[in-house]
Protein backbone atom coordinates (compact mmCIF):
# COMPACT_ATOMS: atom_id res chain seq x y z
CA UNK A 1 0.00 0.00 0.00
CA UNK A 2 1.02 3.75 -1.02
CA UNK A 3 1.67 6.01 2.51
CA UNK A 4 -0.78 8.27 2.94
CA UNK A 5 -1.03 11.27 0.86
CA UNK A 6 -0.18 14.74 2.41
CA UNK A 7 -2.30 16.91 0.35
CA UNK A 8 -5.25 14.54 0.08
CA UNK A 9 -5.61 12.94 4.04
CA UNK A 10 -3.87 16.12 6.21
CA UNK A 11 -6.14 16.14 9.16
CA UNK A 12 -7.26 19.31 11.34
CA UNK A 13 -6.11 18.72 15.02
CA UNK A 14 -9.15 19.31 17.17
CA UNK A 15 -8.81 22.05 19.53
CA UNK A 16 -12.02 21.88 21.52
CA UNK A 17 -14.72 19.69 21.86
CA UNK A 18 -17.68 21.88 21.79
CA UNK A 19 -19.27 23.33 18.72
CA UNK A 20 -17.98 26.93 17.18
CA UNK A 21 -20.25 28.99 15.90
CA UNK A 22 -18.44 29.27 12.36
CA UNK A 23 -18.71 25.82 12.62
CA UNK A 24 -22.09 23.69 10.88
CA UNK A 25 -24.08 21.87 13.25
CA UNK A 26 -24.14 17.98 12.73
CA UNK A 27 -28.10 18.55 13.09
CA UNK A 28 -27.68 20.66 9.91
CA UNK A 29 -24.89 18.40 8.39
CA UNK A 30 -27.30 15.74 8.32
CA UNK A 31 -30.44 17.48 7.19
CA UNK A 32 -28.36 18.70 4.24
CA UNK A 33 -27.23 15.83 2.78
CA UNK A 34 -30.39 14.13 3.17
CA UNK A 35 -29.43 11.72 5.71
CA UNK A 36 -32.18 12.90 7.80
CA UNK A 37 -35.27 14.71 6.58
CA UNK A 38 -36.25 18.20 8.59
CA UNK A 39 -38.72 16.38 10.45
CA UNK A 40 -37.28 13.43 11.66
CA UNK A 41 -34.10 15.93 12.88
CA UNK A 42 -37.20 18.03 14.80
CA UNK A 43 -38.39 14.61 16.41
CA UNK A 44 -35.54 13.79 17.30
CA UNK A 45 -34.10 17.27 19.15
CA UNK A 46 -37.12 17.14 20.99
CA UNK A 47 -36.81 13.61 22.51
CA UNK A 48 -32.52 14.62 23.36
CA UNK A 49 -34.11 17.29 25.32
CA UNK A 50 -36.64 15.65 27.06
CA UNK A 51 -34.13 12.32 27.84
CA UNK A 52 -31.07 14.45 27.91
CA UNK A 53 -29.22 12.82 24.76
CA UNK A 54 -27.40 13.80 22.11
CA UNK A 55 -29.65 14.34 19.14
CA UNK A 56 -27.21 12.06 16.95
CA UNK A 57 -27.97 9.54 19.89
CA UNK A 58 -31.51 9.76 19.24
CA UNK A 59 -31.05 8.96 15.80
CA UNK A 60 -29.07 6.03 16.06
CA UNK A 61 -30.82 4.18 18.38
CA UNK A 62 -34.09 4.85 16.57
CA UNK A 63 -32.25 3.11 13.76
CA UNK A 64 -32.58 6.66 11.38
CA UNK A 65 -28.92 6.72 11.57
CA UNK A 66 -26.13 4.25 10.58
CA UNK A 67 -22.88 4.71 12.85
CA UNK A 68 -21.06 5.14 9.09
CA UNK A 69 -23.65 7.97 8.59
CA UNK A 70 -22.56 9.39 11.76
CA UNK A 71 -19.37 8.92 10.90
CA UNK A 72 -19.53 10.77 7.48
CA UNK A 73 -21.39 13.62 8.84
CA UNK A 74 -18.60 14.01 11.82
CA UNK A 75 -15.84 14.17 8.82
CA UNK A 76 -17.48 16.74 7.27
CA UNK A 77 -18.46 18.91 10.34
CA UNK A 78 -14.58 18.86 12.00
CA UNK A 79 -13.03 18.17 8.21
CA UNK A 80 -11.45 15.41 9.28
CA UNK A 81 -10.79 12.55 7.18
CA UNK A 82 -11.93 8.84 7.46
CA UNK A 83 -9.53 6.37 6.49
CA UNK A 84 -10.30 2.78 5.79
CA UNK A 85 -8.06 0.39 7.70
CA UNK A 86 -8.89 -2.54 5.16
CA UNK A 87 -6.38 -0.50 2.70
CA UNK A 88 -3.61 1.39 4.42
CA UNK A 89 -0.89 -0.36 5.62
CA UNK A 90 0.58 0.23 9.30
CA UNK A 91 4.80 0.72 8.90
CA UNK A 92 6.46 -1.24 12.38
CA UNK A 93 8.67 2.07 12.83
CA UNK A 94 5.23 4.16 13.09
CA UNK A 95 3.64 1.52 14.99
CA UNK A 96 6.74 1.78 17.79
CA UNK A 97 5.95 4.91 18.58
CA UNK A 98 3.13 4.97 20.62
CA UNK A 99 3.08 1.83 23.32
CA UNK A 100 0.35 -1.14 22.39
CA UNK A 101 -1.15 0.19 26.07
CA UNK A 102 -1.95 3.85 25.01
CA UNK A 103 -3.06 2.53 22.17
CA UNK A 104 -5.78 0.33 23.49
CA UNK A 105 -6.70 3.44 25.94
CA UNK A 106 -7.77 5.18 23.79
CA UNK A 107 -8.28 3.17 20.36
CA UNK A 108 -6.21 4.62 17.99
CA UNK A 109 -3.55 3.30 15.60
CA UNK A 110 -0.84 5.44 14.51
CA UNK A 111 -0.81 5.47 10.49
CA UNK A 112 2.39 7.07 8.91
CA UNK A 113 4.15 10.49 9.30
CA UNK A 114 3.66 13.18 7.02
CA UNK A 115 5.74 16.59 7.12
CA UNK A 116 7.31 15.70 10.79
CA UNK A 117 3.26 15.18 11.95
CA UNK A 118 2.27 11.40 13.11
CA UNK A 119 -0.69 10.98 11.29
CA UNK A 120 -3.37 8.55 13.77
CA UNK A 121 -6.54 6.96 12.97
CA UNK A 122 -8.87 7.55 16.17
CA UNK A 123 -12.40 6.15 16.90
CA UNK A 124 -13.40 9.41 18.35
CA UNK A 125 -11.66 12.29 16.43
CA UNK A 126 -12.38 14.88 18.97
CA UNK A 127 -10.83 13.23 21.85
CA UNK A 128 -8.51 16.11 22.66
CA UNK A 129 -7.14 14.26 26.08
CA UNK A 130 -6.13 11.89 23.81
CA UNK A 131 -4.66 13.78 21.16
CA UNK A 132 -2.42 15.07 24.09
CA UNK A 133 -1.41 12.23 25.61
CA UNK A 134 -0.36 10.56 22.52
CA UNK A 135 1.33 14.14 21.30
CA UNK A 136 3.18 14.13 24.81
CA UNK A 137 4.53 10.81 24.50
CA UNK A 138 5.22 10.91 20.48
CA UNK A 139 6.81 14.28 21.39
CA UNK A 140 4.93 15.15 17.90
CA UNK A 141 1.96 17.17 15.93
CA UNK A 142 -0.60 14.72 15.65
CA UNK A 143 -2.79 14.63 12.65
CA UNK A 144 -6.37 13.23 13.68
CA UNK A 145 -7.91 11.17 11.25
CA UNK A 146 -11.21 8.78 12.06
CA UNK A 147 -12.59 5.11 11.56
CA UNK A 148 -15.53 3.04 12.92
CA UNK A 149 -14.61 1.95 15.98
CA UNK A 150 -14.86 -1.62 15.34
CA UNK A 151 -11.96 -1.04 12.44
CA UNK A 152 -9.94 0.86 14.91
CA UNK A 153 -10.05 -1.97 17.51
CA UNK A 154 -9.35 -5.27 14.86
CA UNK A 155 -6.39 -2.80 13.50
CA UNK A 156 -5.01 -3.06 17.02
CA UNK A 157 -5.48 -6.55 17.42
CA UNK A 158 -3.64 -7.22 13.58
CA UNK A 159 -0.85 -4.61 14.40
CA UNK A 160 0.65 -4.53 17.54
CA UNK A 161 2.26 -8.19 17.58
CA UNK A 162 3.46 -10.27 20.77
CA UNK A 163 6.55 -10.91 19.88
CA UNK A 164 7.27 -6.90 20.40
CA UNK A 165 5.64 -6.96 23.79
CA UNK A 166 7.54 -10.19 24.67
CA UNK A 167 11.09 -8.26 23.52
CA UNK A 168 9.94 -5.17 25.35
CA UNK A 169 10.28 -7.52 28.79
CA UNK A 170 13.17 -9.28 28.48
CA UNK A 171 15.80 -6.96 29.27
CA UNK A 172 13.74 -6.49 33.16
CA UNK A 173 13.21 -9.96 33.22
CA UNK A 174 16.31 -11.88 31.51
CA UNK A 175 17.33 -13.29 35.21
CA UNK A 176 14.12 -13.80 36.31
CA UNK A 177 13.43 -16.29 33.43
CA UNK A 178 16.66 -18.07 34.12
CA UNK A 179 15.11 -19.11 37.60
CA UNK A 180 13.02 -22.32 37.59
CA UNK A 181 11.28 -20.30 39.92
CA UNK A 182 9.95 -17.90 38.35
CA UNK A 183 6.72 -19.36 36.55
CA UNK A 184 4.77 -16.25 36.28
CA UNK A 185 6.37 -14.48 34.02
CA UNK A 186 6.37 -17.44 31.69
CA UNK A 187 2.82 -18.18 32.02
CA UNK A 188 2.38 -14.77 30.84
CA UNK A 189 4.24 -15.16 27.69
CA UNK A 190 2.73 -18.24 26.96
CA UNK A 191 -0.40 -16.13 27.61
CA UNK A 192 0.67 -13.66 24.89
CA UNK A 193 1.43 -15.98 22.39
CA UNK A 194 -1.95 -17.69 22.34
CA UNK A 195 -3.41 -14.73 22.89
CA UNK A 196 -1.95 -13.01 19.33
CA UNK A 197 -2.71 -16.95 17.75
CA UNK A 198 -6.48 -16.74 18.41
CA UNK A 199 -6.74 -12.85 17.28
CA UNK A 200 -4.43 -13.97 13.91
CA UNK A 201 -7.04 -17.12 13.10
CA UNK A 202 -3.95 -19.79 13.94
CA UNK A 203 -4.69 -22.74 14.28
CA UNK A 204 -0.85 -24.06 15.44
CA UNK A 205 1.78 -22.27 17.15
CA UNK A 206 5.73 -23.65 16.46
CA UNK A 207 8.30 -22.31 18.81
CA UNK A 208 11.46 -23.89 16.85
CA UNK A 209 14.89 -22.88 18.22
CA UNK A 210 17.54 -21.55 16.16
CA UNK A 211 21.12 -20.90 16.58
CA UNK A 212 20.51 -17.78 18.14
CA UNK A 213 16.97 -16.72 18.49
CA UNK A 214 13.34 -18.89 18.80
CA UNK A 215 11.22 -18.76 15.94
CA UNK A 216 7.55 -18.46 16.30
CA UNK A 217 5.27 -19.36 13.96
CA UNK A 218 1.38 -19.52 13.21
CA UNK A 219 -0.07 -22.00 10.61
CA UNK A 220 -3.11 -19.58 9.87
CA UNK A 221 -5.35 -20.46 7.32
CA UNK A 222 -3.28 -23.35 6.68
CA UNK A 223 -0.05 -22.14 6.13
CA UNK A 224 2.70 -21.00 8.39
CA UNK A 225 3.75 -18.07 8.83
CA UNK A 226 6.67 -16.41 10.80
CA UNK A 227 5.36 -14.36 13.83
CA UNK A 228 8.39 -13.44 15.70
CA UNK A 229 12.05 -14.24 16.93
CA UNK A 230 12.19 -14.05 20.25
CA UNK A 231 15.05 -14.27 22.49
CA UNK A 232 16.80 -17.47 22.96
CA UNK A 233 16.94 -16.88 26.62
CA UNK A 234 13.49 -17.37 26.95
CA UNK A 235 13.47 -20.77 25.45
CA UNK A 236 14.34 -23.23 28.50
CA UNK A 237 11.86 -21.77 30.93
CA UNK A 238 8.74 -21.71 27.98
CA UNK A 239 9.35 -25.53 27.39
CA UNK A 240 9.33 -26.52 30.81
CA UNK A 241 6.57 -24.72 31.91
CA UNK A 242 4.49 -26.19 28.61
CA UNK A 243 5.72 -29.41 29.49
CA UNK A 244 4.48 -28.83 33.14
CA UNK A 245 1.15 -27.79 32.08
CA UNK A 246 0.65 -30.49 29.58
CA UNK A 247 1.40 -33.32 32.16
CA UNK A 248 4.76 -34.22 30.39
CA UNK A 249 7.84 -35.57 31.76
CA UNK A 250 10.10 -31.97 32.40
CA UNK A 251 13.11 -33.82 32.56
CA UNK A 252 12.99 -36.12 29.44
CA UNK A 253 14.44 -33.64 26.44
CA UNK A 254 15.26 -36.03 24.03
CA UNK A 255 12.29 -38.53 23.03
CA UNK A 256 8.92 -37.01 21.31
CA UNK A 257 6.39 -36.37 23.68
CA UNK A 258 2.48 -35.33 23.54
CA UNK A 259 -0.31 -33.87 26.05
CA UNK A 260 -3.02 -31.00 26.66
CA UNK A 261 -4.06 -28.38 28.87
CA UNK A 262 -6.99 -25.85 29.08
CA UNK A 263 -6.08 -22.32 29.13
CA UNK A 264 -8.25 -19.18 29.68
CA UNK A 265 -7.46 -16.09 27.53
CA UNK A 266 -9.37 -12.96 27.26
CA UNK A 267 -12.34 -14.68 28.96
CA UNK A 268 -12.26 -17.26 26.18
CA UNK A 269 -11.56 -21.31 27.45
CA UNK A 270 -9.34 -22.71 25.01
CA UNK A 271 -7.85 -26.30 24.83
CA UNK A 272 -4.31 -26.90 23.86
CA UNK A 273 -2.90 -29.82 22.65
CA UNK A 274 1.32 -30.04 22.62
CA UNK A 275 3.36 -32.02 21.02
CA UNK A 276 7.20 -31.98 21.42
CA UNK A 277 10.21 -33.43 19.97
CA UNK A 278 14.17 -32.55 19.61
CA UNK A 279 16.09 -30.84 17.02
CA UNK A 280 19.64 -30.15 16.53
CA UNK A 281 19.60 -26.52 18.41
CA UNK A 282 17.03 -28.02 21.02
CA UNK A 283 12.96 -29.19 21.80
CA UNK A 284 10.59 -27.57 19.68
CA UNK A 285 6.68 -27.51 20.24
CA UNK A 286 3.97 -27.43 18.43
CA UNK A 287 0.57 -25.91 20.25
CA UNK A 288 -3.09 -27.04 18.73
CA UNK A 289 -5.58 -24.35 19.49
CA UNK A 290 -9.20 -25.32 19.71
CA UNK A 291 -11.10 -22.26 21.63
CA UNK A 292 -14.12 -24.09 23.33
CA UNK A 293 -16.69 -21.34 22.32
CA UNK A 294 -15.81 -22.02 18.65
CA UNK A 295 -19.35 -22.56 16.69
CA UNK A 296 -19.83 -25.97 15.31
CA UNK A 297 -20.23 -25.00 11.12
CA UNK A 298 -23.37 -26.71 9.40
CA UNK A 299 -22.85 -29.16 6.80
CA UNK A 300 -24.15 -26.28 4.30
CA UNK A 301 -21.68 -24.04 5.11
CA UNK A 302 -18.33 -26.30 4.53
CA UNK A 303 -18.33 -25.93 1.02
CA UNK A 304 -20.25 -28.81 -0.65
CA UNK A 305 -21.63 -28.31 -3.81
CA UNK A 306 -25.45 -28.54 -3.96
CA UNK A 307 -25.53 -31.06 -6.05
CA UNK A 308 -22.34 -33.38 -3.94
CA UNK A 309 -24.31 -32.21 -0.52
CA UNK A 310 -27.71 -33.82 -1.75
CA UNK A 311 -25.76 -37.05 -2.34
CA UNK A 312 -23.96 -36.89 1.16
CA UNK A 313 -27.26 -35.77 2.89
CA UNK A 314 -28.50 -39.26 1.52
CA UNK A 315 -25.65 -41.07 2.74
CA UNK A 316 -26.51 -40.00 5.89
CA UNK A 317 -29.96 -41.10 6.03
CA UNK A 318 -29.04 -44.66 5.88
CA UNK A 319 -30.34 -47.04 8.98
CA UNK A 320 -26.73 -48.50 8.69
CA UNK A 321 -23.50 -49.11 6.72
CA UNK A 322 -19.84 -47.01 6.69
CA UNK A 323 -18.91 -43.35 5.73
CA UNK A 324 -15.40 -42.95 5.46
CA UNK A 325 -14.04 -39.31 4.98
CA UNK A 326 -9.90 -39.58 3.58
CA UNK A 327 -7.80 -37.00 3.54
CA UNK A 328 -4.37 -35.95 5.01
CA UNK A 329 -4.52 -34.19 9.08
CA UNK A 330 -5.58 -30.76 9.03
CA UNK A 331 -7.39 -31.28 5.92
CA UNK A 332 -10.69 -30.75 8.33
CA UNK A 333 -12.53 -34.41 8.41
CA UNK A 334 -13.55 -34.04 11.83
CA UNK A 335 -15.23 -30.35 11.53
CA UNK A 336 -17.20 -32.55 8.99
CA UNK A 337 -17.54 -35.55 10.98
CA UNK A 338 -19.01 -33.14 13.88
CA UNK A 339 -21.55 -31.21 11.74
CA UNK A 340 -22.55 -34.92 9.99
CA UNK A 341 -23.00 -36.32 14.05
CA UNK A 342 -25.15 -32.72 14.97
CA UNK A 343 -27.59 -32.48 11.61
CA UNK A 344 -28.20 -36.43 12.81
CA UNK A 345 -28.80 -35.60 16.52
CA UNK A 346 -32.09 -36.69 17.50
CA UNK A 347 -34.10 -37.44 20.25
CA UNK A 348 -34.91 -40.79 19.37
CA UNK A 349 -31.04 -41.78 17.85
CA UNK A 350 -28.24 -42.78 20.65
CA UNK A 351 -25.27 -41.38 19.35
CA UNK A 352 -21.92 -42.07 20.67
CA UNK A 353 -18.51 -41.35 19.98
CA UNK A 354 -14.90 -42.26 21.04
CA UNK A 355 -12.00 -39.26 20.21
CA UNK A 356 -8.98 -38.59 20.31
CA UNK A 357 -9.30 -35.93 21.85
CA UNK A 358 -13.30 -34.78 21.95
CA UNK A 359 -12.85 -31.45 20.67
CA UNK A 360 -16.08 -29.93 20.40
CA UNK A 361 -18.60 -30.78 23.14
CA UNK A 362 -22.33 -31.80 22.19
CA UNK A 363 -25.38 -31.58 24.01
CA UNK A 364 -27.50 -35.19 23.38
CA UNK A 365 -24.75 -36.94 22.23
CA UNK A 366 -22.68 -39.94 24.14
CA UNK A 367 -18.90 -38.68 23.69
CA UNK A 368 -15.96 -40.92 24.99
CA UNK A 369 -12.15 -40.11 25.25
CA UNK A 370 -9.66 -42.54 24.15
CA UNK A 371 -6.95 -42.71 27.26
CA UNK A 372 -4.28 -45.04 26.80
CA UNK A 373 -2.91 -45.18 30.53
CA UNK A 374 -6.38 -46.93 31.63
CA UNK A 375 -6.65 -48.83 28.30
CA UNK A 376 -9.18 -47.22 26.78
CA UNK A 377 -8.33 -47.50 22.86
CA UNK A 378 -10.62 -47.15 19.56
CA UNK A 379 -10.56 -50.96 19.44
CA UNK A 380 -11.64 -52.32 22.65
CA UNK A 381 -13.92 -49.16 23.12
CA UNK A 382 -15.95 -50.28 19.82
CA UNK A 383 -16.66 -53.75 21.28
CA UNK A 384 -18.12 -52.08 24.38
CA UNK A 385 -20.35 -49.52 22.79
CA UNK A 386 -22.08 -52.88 20.85
CA UNK A 387 -23.37 -53.44 24.52
CA UNK A 388 -24.66 -50.03 24.89
CA UNK A 389 -27.42 -50.26 22.10
CA UNK A 390 -26.05 -47.10 19.95
CA UNK A 391 -27.73 -46.00 16.84
CA UNK A 392 -24.77 -43.96 15.57
CA UNK A 393 -21.49 -44.82 16.15
CA UNK A 394 -18.38 -41.88 15.54
CA UNK A 395 -15.24 -43.53 15.25
CA UNK A 396 -12.54 -40.23 15.58
CA UNK A 397 -9.98 -42.62 13.29
CA UNK A 398 -9.34 -45.89 12.25
CA UNK A 399 -5.52 -46.26 12.48
CA UNK A 400 -5.43 -49.86 12.79
CA UNK A 401 -6.57 -53.82 11.63
CA UNK A 402 -8.04 -54.68 14.74
CA UNK A 403 -9.85 -51.16 14.92
CA UNK A 404 -11.00 -51.17 10.73
CA UNK A 405 -12.38 -54.65 11.53
CA UNK A 406 -14.55 -54.31 14.40
CA UNK A 407 -15.81 -50.53 12.87
CA UNK A 408 -16.86 -52.87 9.37
CA UNK A 409 -18.56 -55.36 11.64
CA UNK A 410 -20.02 -52.48 13.63
CA UNK A 411 -21.85 -51.84 9.94
CA UNK A 412 -22.46 -54.58 9.11
CA UNK A 413 -24.89 -55.33 12.10
CA UNK A 414 -27.13 -52.49 11.86
CA UNK A 415 -24.83 -49.64 12.77
CA UNK A 416 -24.97 -46.40 11.16
CA UNK A 417 -20.60 -45.99 11.31
CA UNK A 418 -18.72 -42.50 10.78
CA UNK A 419 -14.85 -42.23 10.85
CA UNK A 420 -11.76 -41.20 9.00
CA UNK A 421 -8.88 -42.68 7.27
CA UNK A 422 -5.71 -41.77 5.91
CA UNK A 423 -6.40 -41.65 2.08
CA UNK A 424 -5.26 -39.45 -0.80
CA UNK A 425 -9.06 -39.35 -2.33
CA UNK A 426 -12.56 -41.44 -2.07
CA UNK A 427 -11.63 -43.92 -4.31
CA UNK A 428 -8.16 -44.59 -1.68
CA UNK A 429 -10.19 -44.95 1.28
CA UNK A 430 -11.62 -48.38 -0.41
CA UNK A 431 -8.02 -49.58 -0.88
CA UNK A 432 -6.91 -48.28 2.80
CA UNK A 433 -9.18 -50.85 4.69
CA UNK A 434 -8.20 -53.27 2.24
CA UNK A 435 -4.48 -52.45 3.13
CA UNK A 436 -5.65 -53.13 6.64
CA UNK A 437 -6.45 -56.30 6.63
CA UNK A 438 -10.53 -56.30 5.78
CA UNK A 439 -11.86 -58.79 2.90
CA UNK A 440 -12.91 -57.08 0.21
CA UNK A 441 -15.93 -58.86 0.42
CA UNK A 442 -16.68 -57.50 3.77
CA UNK A 443 -15.80 -53.76 2.44
CA UNK A 444 -18.41 -54.22 -0.31
CA UNK A 445 -20.89 -55.13 2.06
CA UNK A 446 -20.10 -52.63 4.78
CA UNK A 447 -19.33 -49.37 3.04
CA UNK A 448 -22.06 -47.01 2.01
CA UNK A 449 -19.74 -44.30 0.68
CA UNK A 450 -16.50 -42.84 0.92
CA UNK A 451 -15.87 -38.42 1.28
CA UNK A 452 -11.67 -37.07 0.56
CA UNK A 453 -11.64 -33.94 1.63
CA UNK A 454 -8.96 -31.06 1.20
CA UNK A 455 -9.17 -27.43 2.66
CA UNK A 456 -7.80 -24.79 0.31
CA UNK A 457 -7.92 -20.64 1.68
CA UNK A 458 -10.78 -18.04 0.25
CA UNK A 459 -9.94 -14.86 -1.70
CA UNK A 460 -10.28 -12.12 0.53
CA UNK A 461 -13.25 -10.66 -0.31
CA UNK A 462 -12.10 -6.73 0.95
CA UNK A 463 -9.31 -7.02 -1.82
CA UNK A 464 -10.64 -9.06 -4.44
CA UNK A 465 -9.43 -8.14 -7.92
CA UNK A 466 -9.63 -9.65 -11.17
CA UNK A 467 -6.05 -10.62 -12.79
CA UNK A 468 -4.50 -12.82 -15.77
CA UNK A 469 -3.38 -15.59 -13.96
CA UNK A 470 0.02 -17.31 -15.31
CA UNK A 471 0.43 -19.95 -18.48
CA UNK A 472 0.74 -22.94 -15.84
CA UNK A 473 -2.57 -22.17 -13.99
CA UNK A 474 -4.29 -21.42 -17.51
CA UNK A 475 -3.34 -24.77 -18.56
CA UNK A 476 -3.93 -26.69 -15.43
CA UNK A 477 -7.88 -25.46 -15.36
CA UNK A 478 -8.39 -25.69 -19.43
CA UNK A 479 -7.35 -29.04 -18.37
CA UNK A 480 -9.73 -29.98 -16.06
CA UNK A 481 -12.69 -27.61 -17.10
CA UNK A 482 -11.96 -27.64 -20.87
CA UNK A 483 -13.00 -23.82 -20.82
CA UNK A 484 -11.98 -20.98 -19.23
CA UNK A 485 -13.62 -18.62 -17.08
CA UNK A 486 -14.79 -14.82 -18.22
CA UNK A 487 -12.56 -13.58 -15.68
CA UNK A 488 -10.02 -14.99 -12.85
CA UNK A 489 -9.99 -12.94 -9.61
CA UNK A 490 -7.11 -12.86 -6.48
CA UNK A 491 -6.50 -11.25 -3.44
CA UNK A 492 -4.58 -8.07 -3.89
CA UNK A 493 -3.78 -7.87 0.07
CA UNK A 494 -4.60 -5.61 2.20
CA UNK A 495 -4.81 -5.01 6.17
CA UNK A 496 -7.39 -7.67 7.01
CA UNK A 497 -5.64 -10.86 5.29
CA UNK A 498 -2.22 -9.46 6.27
CA UNK A 499 -1.27 -8.70 2.96
CA UNK A 500 -1.82 -12.34 1.61
CA UNK A 501 -4.74 -12.16 -0.17
CA UNK A 502 -6.56 -14.93 1.42
CA UNK A 503 -8.91 -14.65 4.23
CA UNK A 504 -10.36 -18.15 5.78
CA UNK A 505 -11.01 -21.33 4.30
CA UNK A 506 -13.49 -23.54 2.39
CA UNK A 507 -13.52 -27.34 1.66
CA UNK A 508 -13.00 -29.32 -1.51
CA UNK A 509 -14.99 -32.59 -1.20
CA UNK A 510 -15.44 -35.64 -3.47
CA UNK A 511 -18.31 -38.21 -2.59
CA UNK A 512 -18.47 -41.34 -3.43
CA UNK A 513 -21.75 -43.86 -3.13
CA UNK A 514 -20.56 -47.54 -3.07
CA UNK A 515 -22.72 -48.29 -6.19
CA UNK A 516 -23.49 -52.24 -7.08
CA UNK A 517 -21.30 -51.68 -10.12
CA UNK A 518 -18.39 -50.08 -7.86
CA UNK A 519 -18.97 -53.16 -5.37
CA UNK A 520 -18.87 -55.43 -8.38
CA UNK A 521 -15.45 -54.32 -9.34
CA UNK A 522 -14.03 -54.05 -6.30
CA UNK A 523 -14.11 -57.44 -5.65
CA UNK A 524 -13.18 -58.21 -9.01
CA UNK A 525 -9.74 -56.88 -9.05
CA UNK A 526 -10.35 -53.99 -10.62
CA UNK A 527 -7.51 -50.64 -10.47
CA UNK A 528 -8.41 -47.39 -8.25
CA UNK A 529 -8.24 -45.36 -11.76
CA UNK A 530 -10.67 -47.62 -13.25
CA UNK A 531 -12.58 -47.67 -10.17
CA UNK A 532 -12.35 -43.89 -10.30
CA UNK A 533 -13.90 -43.14 -13.55
CA UNK A 534 -16.77 -45.50 -12.52
CA UNK A 535 -17.29 -43.74 -9.90
CA UNK A 536 -17.59 -40.03 -11.83
CA UNK A 537 -19.83 -41.72 -13.97
CA UNK A 538 -21.92 -42.64 -11.24
CA UNK A 539 -22.01 -39.04 -10.36
CA UNK A 540 -19.09 -38.24 -8.15
CA UNK A 541 -16.99 -34.78 -8.80
CA UNK A 542 -13.36 -35.22 -7.95
CA UNK A 543 -11.59 -32.87 -5.98
CA UNK A 544 -9.65 -31.13 -8.73
CA UNK A 545 -13.20 -30.21 -10.62
CA UNK A 546 -14.79 -29.43 -7.59
CA UNK A 547 -11.60 -26.72 -6.91
CA UNK A 548 -11.82 -25.68 -10.01
CA UNK A 549 -16.00 -24.71 -10.00
CA UNK A 550 -14.53 -23.01 -6.80
CA UNK A 551 -12.37 -21.21 -8.98
CA UNK A 552 -14.56 -20.71 -11.39
CA UNK A 553 -16.80 -18.93 -9.17
CA UNK A 554 -14.03 -16.30 -7.48
CA UNK A 555 -13.82 -18.15 -3.98
CA UNK A 556 -10.56 -19.92 -4.43
CA UNK A 557 -7.42 -19.54 -7.19
CA UNK A 558 -5.76 -22.03 -9.35
CA UNK A 559 -3.22 -22.22 -7.42
CA UNK A 560 -4.59 -23.02 -4.09
CA UNK A 561 -6.64 -25.79 -5.63
CA UNK A 562 -2.87 -26.78 -7.25
CA UNK A 563 -0.95 -26.99 -3.30
CA UNK A 564 -3.86 -29.08 -2.38
CA UNK A 565 -4.75 -31.87 -5.49
CA UNK A 566 -1.32 -31.60 -7.81
CA UNK A 567 0.25 -34.63 -6.57
CA UNK A 568 -2.85 -37.20 -6.86
CA UNK A 569 -3.98 -36.72 -10.15
CA UNK A 570 -0.45 -35.47 -11.97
Amino acid sequence: MERLNTERNVGVKVKAAAYSSSRESLAKILVRTGIISAEQMQNALQIGQKDVKAVEDVLVEQKLLTPGELLAAISIQWKVPIIDLKRHRVYPEVLSLIPEQLAREYNVLPLDIIGGSLAIVMADALDVQAIDSISAVTKMRIEPMMADPDEVRSAIDRNYKVGDTIKAEEEAEAEELISAEAEAPVIHKLGLLIQQALKSRASDIHIVPQKDSLKIQYRIDGVLQDTASLPLSIHRALMSRLKIMATMNITEQRRPQDGQFSISVDGQDVDVRVACGNTIHGEMAVLRLLAKSASLLDLSELGFLPSMLERYQLLLKLPFGMILFGGPTGSGKTTTLYASINRLNRMERNIMTIEDPVEYHLEGINQFQINPKADIRFDNSLRSFMRLDPDVILVGEIRDTETAKIATQAALTGHLVLSSIHANDAVGVMFRLLDLGVEPFVVCSALAGTVAQRIVRRICTHCRKPYDPATEELAAYKQEMDELPAQFYKGAGCNVCADTGYLGRVAMLEVLIVTEEVRRMLISGATADQIRKQAIKDGMVSLMHDGMLKVKDGITTVSEVLRSTFSIYY
